[in-house]
């Protein structure tokens, strides 16, 4: 890092503080304005402040890594882009219509006050598992890759950079709130995206081009559809031996089937029903300006196959060419990859390819995708407590107050999370963790709002049994798969974590793919939710006047239909034809 380097990164900070002395100085001292900005947000900061919340440190570390180690395999995930289109198109008028400060919030209103309460524990304990823990870790990585020699007492360069991202995120976040939080995610989003494009430009100059890339990556790794296509619909159940345990996967990767089903779920439930991001866009001041954020989010949202897991693959080719010996020396052993050190595939990059004052800028967007990531967990999780738990159980508190509140439970949240880091670094890798993770957590969510949205017959009763069902099923895999993560059984005579006696339910259970877990705990949700809705009363469907297609009425549809244009159209067709032409390039 030379001193222009830091020049950059003083820039950066300097611009943060400013935008963020000016949304403190904006703001008002009340629940409203603090959790939601007031509900003024214009569409280009919802869409950029959606896009910056997603783009954190699952993408830096985890994503990057994942393209360095499987290819494209991950973009699936990543052309998710067409569930913001459902968040606009679908969703989100049914949120503007209810007015809610939260999602839990919805549910309440939909169903009844016990699912809000379940709800938003089950979202809480999401950004432990995930989001808080997860940026902290990549925070630590990130800087231990670009400051090695860091050091402060006991500290490393890790532990340091994990204590810096939270302290400096948690001050603009504590002071500011929503308003603060997503006016720097729209400069944190520009900061990002030019930085990440150039670490692709200057990493494919260093390798020598795209047909280089090609050529050392091979076919497979340029092939979305590899984990898809199986050659027989069979070949998706059987079983194959990895590191001495039985694992369900095709060619050791995703089977198509899971996928298939999975990950719309996973999608769906992340960009339409969660907090952390439907939080935006319930800050905009109309359904018009709503919509148009999520559209433009879902443009940003096709951004990150070219700028995170292109670099990944990059740093791959880079490594097995021997191009540049360090990072070579960094990420592999007897010729391949160690799949733990290619999180660090991206910050390598940054470290070993880039020029100086480039490396400034580029380090900038990676401090800024961290910052916002976790600035938005932050904010969203201090809206659950406060809203959904404490202003419930103390209706008469102050608005002042209330403010307060969300910022002593922003920091209690950090604590907790740090504690979880040494699970994260017992696992297979950051991003295979998250997927894993979410998937336990998504299947009962997803069920109760989507269901709930479409099916008016279905009642509190039912999607309360559905959460709490769908909620302990997670939980039991979570519990199962936690000990042997952390190898607290031993470790073989190959250094992998010693599991449960083999075929015993544990090791039945511990050894199932995730993703078929998930399809499991799908089936049940929905099973559960119309069984015990059809057993017990309907609701009152007055009520629920509005926030379900069959209760509409003509004046909510016509001023739904007034709410778009024909630039929506055209701008959502756009983001699906460019989802289709990634899937037919990249086969292979």
């Amino acid at each position: 890092m030379s001193g222009w380097d830091w020049g950059m990164i003083g820039l950066y900070f300097m611009a943060l503080m400013g935008l963020t002395w000016y949304c403190v100085r904006k703001g008002r001292d009340t629940a409203d304005d603090y959790f939601l900005a007031g509900r003024n947000l214009g569409w280009f900061i919802v869409g950029a402040s959606i896009f910056a919340s997603n783009i954190g440190s699952e993408h830096l570390v985890g994503l990057a890594g994942s393209g360095c180690t499987d290819g494209v395999a991950m973009a699936h995930y990543e052309l998710h882009a067409w569930c913001l289109l459902i968040l606009g198109w679908v969703m989100v008028p049914f949120y503007m219509r209810s007015k809610v400060f939260t999602m839990p919030e919805f549910l309440e209103k939909r169903f009844s006050p016990a699912n809000r309460w379940i709800l938003s524990l089950i979202s809480l304990v999401a950004y432990v598992l995930t989001k808080i823990a997860v940026g902290i870790f990549a925070g630590g990585i990130v800087f231990s890759v670009l400051l090695p020699e860091l050091r402060f007492g006991p500290l490393n360069s890790f532990w340091i950079g994990s204590i810096l991202v939270i302290v400096l995120t948690g001050a603009y976040t504590v002071l500011g709130g929503l308003r603060a939080v997503a006016y720097t995610e729209a400069l944190q989003t520009l900061v990002l995206i030019v930085g990440s494009i150039l670490v692709t430009i200057f990493g494919l100059q260093a390798l020598g081009g795209w047909s280089e890339l090609r050529s050392i990556c091979g076919s497979e790794m340029f092939n979305l559809w590899r984990p898809l296509v199986p050659e027989g619909v069979e070949a998706a159940w059987a079983p194959v031996k990895e590191s001495g345990r039985m694992a369900w996967y095709f060619n050791d990767n995703y089977p198509w089937l899971s996928m298939l089903v999975c990950a719309p779920v996973a999608g769906l439930w992340y960009w339409c029903t969660d907090q952390y991001i439907v939080q935006r866009a319930l800050g905009a001041p109309s359904e018009t300006e709503a919509r148009r954020g999520s559209i433009f989010a879902a443009m940003l949202k096709l951004l990150p196959v070219f700028i995170f897991i292109i670099p990944g693959m990059i740093c791959f080719a880079l490594a097995s060419s021997d191009k540049i010996p360090a990072i070579g020396e960094a990420m592999m052993r007897d010729g391949h990859i160690i799949r733990d050190k290619a999180q660090a595939a991206f910050p390598l990059l940054v470290a070993n390819v880039l020029p100086v004052g480039v490396r400034g800028i580029v380090v900038a967007g990676l401090l800024a995708a961290l910052m916002s990531s976790l600035a938005g967990v932050f904010n969203a999780s201090a809206t659950l407590f406060t809203m959904d738990f404490y202003s419930r159980l103390r209706p008469n508190t102050s608005q002042h107050r209330l403010v307060w509140i969300g910022r002593i439970a922003t920091m209690a949240m950090v604590l907790i999370g740090l504690a979880w880091i040494p699970v994260i670094e017992g696992g297979r890798g950051l991003y295979d963790y998250l997927q894993t993770v979410q998937a336990y957590l998504a299947p009962p969510i997803f069920v109760v709002f989507f269901l709930g949205v479409f099916w008016k017959r279905l009642n509190g009763k039912g999607c309360l049994a559905a959460l709490v069902v769908g909620f302990i099923m997670g939980l039991v895999r979570l519990a199962v798969d936690t000990p042997v993560k952390l190898a607290w059984f031993g470790r073989d005579a190959n250094d992998a974590p010693i599991g449960y006696a083999k075929n015993s339910l544990l090791w039945i259970v511990n050894n199932t793919f995730f993703q078929y877990y998930s399809i499991l705990i799908l089936l049940v949700c929905i099973g559960v939710m119309v069984l015990v809705s059809y057993l017990t009363r309907a609701p009152d469907y007055e009520q629920i006047s509005g926030l379900t297609f069959g209760t509409l009425s003509d004046e909510q549809r016509r001023r739904s239909r007034h709410s778009w244009g024909a630039g929506d159209v055209i701008a959502s067709a756009a983001v699906l034809a460019a989802i289709v032409a990634a899937y037919l390039y990249f086969t292979g």
